[in-house]
């Protein structure tokens, strides 16, 4: 077996306390979170004083590791406010720090010495002497930057310590910038995107006016509802399993700390399942990720998939569509399994007699079909109209505590 060849972790997304239990629920190694400052996503709930601690505690309860984010790229009146910040992320324990600036990475060195420090894709990490250069200074991981081959990391692996890890994306949303170091919010909106309120001005639909034909657009495609000119496809590498791990990539990490508890289950659970099928696979040359797994990744909503830049080619832009591709929809969380099915929590409306598709811990899922809904009150309805509300779903299996139910849209 190759030396960099090693079974890699799966590094989930939390934005809140129920996306970091998903994750962790359905086979996350670890997760990583950001809190109320200093972190690239201000739009998700993040952890605060109370929830970081207790984040971390249900981490390492688990056997398994939170990263926290201090990745912006802080101005000068934010600088004071790092040290009690990294002094505080040491003193609740989480097991890395995940920075970009050098500043930052100086005063994590003195204020958070014990915390282990991983360095943002953010960082531009393109080959083997800056990775060195970061190692050297106390770095234990580099999260190299998106826009490299399996060629390309390979030849990172074979040229840095073996002690130094890599994390690499494999999966989500991908950024039309380098690395995610753009400014075009910023000159549009005046939202900083490197500092975590990037407002995706690269999703919107945008038209072409000739200045002496004021009011008259002209579509720069042949669509009259105009064209996305920055607009990314999400990375998904799925089918690449063995390609990833003979690259000899340490940690393979999902983008979504802005999505939700579901998305990142799903993501989690998919890319656990096939990682865990290649090594039990023996490692055969031929394997393929098996089609219900890659099918458990339509079953979240996203934008047209794509392989990044991983095979040497360019990942390509989505010039017909800002939106996302949604298949199914996410009906119900089961808070209580029960010999009739479960207690449900609904999240969207679904109705007697549908047929539902569920994902449970085990991350192997069945469907049933619903034969009987009784609310609160102990009424039998017919459907879910009520967010949140709380029902016994009756069907023909046991349906296990923290399971997702989906229903396919028609």
């Amino acid at each position: 077996m190759n030396e960099h060849i090693i079974k890699p972790e799966i590094l989930a997304p939390a934005g809140d306390e129920e996306a970091l239990q998903a994750a962790l629920r359905f086979g996350a190694d670890a997760v990583y979170v950001g809190a109320q400052q200093f972190g690239m996503r201000t739009s998700p709930k993040n952890f605060d004083e109370v929830s970081l601690p207790r984040a971390v505690k249900h981490a390492h309860t688990l056997g398994k590791k939170l990263y926290l984010v201090c990745n912006v790229l802080p101005r000068e009146p934010q600088l004071h406010l790092l040290p009690d910040f990294l002094t505080f992320a040491q003193e609740c324990g989480v097991d890395a720090l995940i920075i970009a600036d050098l500043g930052v990475f100086e005063l994590a060195k003195r204020y958070a010495p014990n915390t282990p420090r991983h360095v943002s894709t953010q960082a531009g990490i393109v080959n083997s002497e800056t990775a060195k250069a970061f190692y050297n200074m106390g770095a234990s991981r580099v999260v190299l930057a998106r826009e490299l081959s399996f060629e390309e990391i390979a030849q990172i692996r074979a040229n840095i310590p073996k002690e130094l890890e890599i994390e690499c994306f494999v999966h989500g949303a991908m950024c039309v910038s380098f690395s995610g170091r753009c400014l075009i919010s910023e000159y549009l909106t005046g939202r900083d995107p490197n500092r975590g309120d990037c407002s995706q001005p690269c999703r919107w639909k945008y038209h072409l006016y000739e200045e002496n034909r004021e009011g008259n657009y002209f579509p720069v495609e042949e669509d009259n509802g105009g064209t996305f000119l920055y607009n990314s496809k999400d990375m998904c590498m799925i089918d690449y399993i063995p390609e990833l791990v003979k690259a000899g990539i340490s940690s393979f990490k999902i983008e979504g700390r802005a999505k939700t508890a579901y998305y990142s289950a799903v993501a989690t659970n998919a890319y656990r399942q096939a990682v865990d099928a290649y090594f039990e696979s023996g490692l055969k040359d031929d394997f393929k990720t098996p089609d219900n797994i890659r099918e458990e990744l339509e079953k979240i909503s996203h934008r047209d998939y794509s392989t990044g830049f991983y095979l040497g080619t360019t990942p390509g832009q989505n010039t017909s569509s800002g939106g996302y591709i949604r298949h199914y929809d996410l009906v119900a969380l089961c808070e209580e399994e029960c010999d009739f099915g479960g207690v449900i929590t609904q999240r969207n409306k679904f109705y007697l007699g549908d047929e539902v598709d569920v994902l449970p811990p085990s991350g192997i899922p069945f469907t049933v079909v619903i034969k009987k809904l009784v609310n609160e009150y102990g009424q039998e309805v017919d459907s879910t109209p009520h967010p949140m509300q709380k029902l016994e779903l009756h069907c023909d299996k046991k349906i296990p505590a923290g399971s997702f139910l989906r229903v396919k849209r028609k």
